[in-house]
């Protein structure tokens, strides 16, 4: 089924309901679909290739122009404007797009003018009066419908190949399994460059009808003053994000009581995170997973079914199991192994990569995510951590995330990241690296001190560096590669 096509019937249903709310305007329905179109048209005048690039922040201006893409049949290239200029001129090159859709603030905000043979500029299109009719591209299951570049732990971003499909698929899953109606209200303050800020946070709502707001930069003051305003029901972020919210001066202890799904992704919630945000507005952060791969949702803890440190049961037609990753052998329930998916959100592949899409896949068809977790009996999920960032400490395997809720828990620090380093005698050794609160001071003794009362000797880091501030990427996930730059 097109993607676009639920959306289009939406946007016709719903002529004058206010669908989208962002930092300079709101947009009906009707509005929607006639700036698509003009869209549509300022595309077909130029773009000759099958992709088109499409470089805005968080807003209405992104569906939009994603919407104007899919209407001519064009795959969309969401580019993370956030990358450094040679690594967003890698992957426009990689993509093979002839045509970039901006905005001369969001060229401002660059720096430079990406090269590229067509760049439209939203903020000089006119969309006066009512563009030519046009009968929307038809688009089977199979088709590409998206090309989302992932920041990757190594080596250069991969283009991954999501179809229209994969995309529909994992819209109805969600809202399946979570009931979503079109009385919703959400809030969306991750960017749309992101699978789960394209996914839940755009593609989702236009399909169901339900309102959204956006938020193009995440500040805490103003994240507050939005839900005051706009009373959502459901509220994505990511941990880093719940933590600056809890701070902001003057919240309240009632600001959060229109939000019904309060759900948090992209890396592990800590406890300190979860313990004090319920504290603070007697809310509890349920955590949800998925990988750009996947569409991206396959997991998510609803409202009333909460257990610690899980990310809920899988979505409906997910296939997930647990095997050795050593051997390939299913594991029972409660057991650590890799994460392995099936299902019809499950990406076609990495583009113009066939050998690494093959070996991404086992020989059942299950996508191999790299992420190690165990299900219990009940089938919810536990993440562990990632394969590759498993230590192995005299023959014990021990993931960074046990070590990093220990550290996040002490009263200074505000977040941590562990990696490896080589020993000739053990094998690895954990090393720490902590950023503080503000105005918070501590020592690594102290730190080391705080860890051997929750952690084996082994696994206590070697040592402990304080830094300014921990690498993130655009998401707010710490960066454990760029951390191994700084041993």
């Amino acid at each position: 089924m097109s993607l676009h096509r639920p959306i289009l019937r939406c946007l016709l249903t719903h002529p004058r309901r206010t669908l989208m709310t962002d930092d300079n305007r709101s947009y009906k329905g009707i509005e929607v679909l006639v700036a698509s179109l003009h869209m549509a048209g300022q595309i077909q005048r130029v773009c000759k290739s099958k992709t088109v690039g499409i470089l805005l922040p968080t807003g209405g201006a992104f569906p939009i122009a994603a919407l104007g893409a899919w209407i001519l049949g064009k795959t969309v290239v969401p580019l993370n404007y956030l990358l450094k200029r040679e690594e967003l001129t890698y992957v426009i090159g990689d993509c093979e797009t002839d045509t970039i859709i901006s905005a001369g603030p969001m060229l401002e905000y660059l720096g430079y003018r990406p090269e590229i043979p067509n760049l439209i500029e939203m903020d000089t299109v006119r969309f006066k009066g009512f563009p030519p009719l046009r009968f929307p591209a038809a688009a089977a299951d199979d088709d590409l419908a998206v090309l989302l570049y992932t920041s990757g732990t190594s080596g250069k971003p991969k283009g991954v190949m999501l179809t229209h499909g994969n995309l529909t698929s994992n819209i109805q899953q969600c809202i399946d399994h979570v009931h979503f109606t079109s009385e919703e209200v959400m809030l969306g303050v991750l960017p749309q460059f992101h699978s789960f800020g394209l996914t839940v946070l755009t593609l989702l709502p236009l399909t169901l009808g339900c309102r959204v707001v956006y938020s193009a930069r995440f500040i805490p003051q103003r994240i507050i003053k939005l839900i005051r305003e706009h009373k959502p029901t459901a509220f994505v972020a990511i941990p880093s994000m719940y933590n600056a919210l809890m701070v902001v001066k003057g919240v309240q202890a009632d600001d959060f009581d229109s939000v019904k799904y309060i759900v948090s992704g992209g890396e592990p919630l800590p406890d300190a995170v979860f313990q004090s945000f319920k504290e603070k507005f007697g809310k509890i952060i349920n955590e949800g997973y998925g990988l750009t791969e996947t569409s991206p949702v396959t997991h998510w803890c609803r409202p009333g079914e909460w257990r610690a440190h899980s990310v809920g049961p899988a979505l409906p037609r997910m296939g997930v199991k647990i095997k050795d990753p050593t051997t390939g052998a299913v594991l029972g329930p409660d057991t650590d192994g890799e994460v392995v998916m099936k299902g019809p959100n499950v990406m076609k592949g990495y583009f113009k990569l066939p050998a690494e899409t093959a070996a991404t896949f086992d020989a059942e068809g299950y996508f191999k995510t790299g992420d190690m977790g165990r299900v219990d009996k009940d089938g919810f999920l536990y993440i562990t951590g990632r394969i590759k960032e498993m230590l192995i400490i005299g023959g014990e395997n021990v993931f960074p995330r046990e070590i990093e809720e220990v550290l996040n828990r002490h009263p200074a620090v505000n977040a941590s990241g562990v990696i490896g380093i080589h020993d000739p005698m053990r094998g690895e050794l954990p090393l720490a690296f902590v950023e503080l609160k503000e105005g918070q001071t501590t020592d690594e003794k102290s730190l080391k001190i705080w860890c051997r009362e929750s952690l084996a000797g082994y696994k206590v880091p070697s040592e402990i560096r304080i830094i300014p501030a921990l690498p993130r990427n655009p998401t707010g996930k710490i960066m454990r590669r760029e951390l191994k730059k700084l041993v």
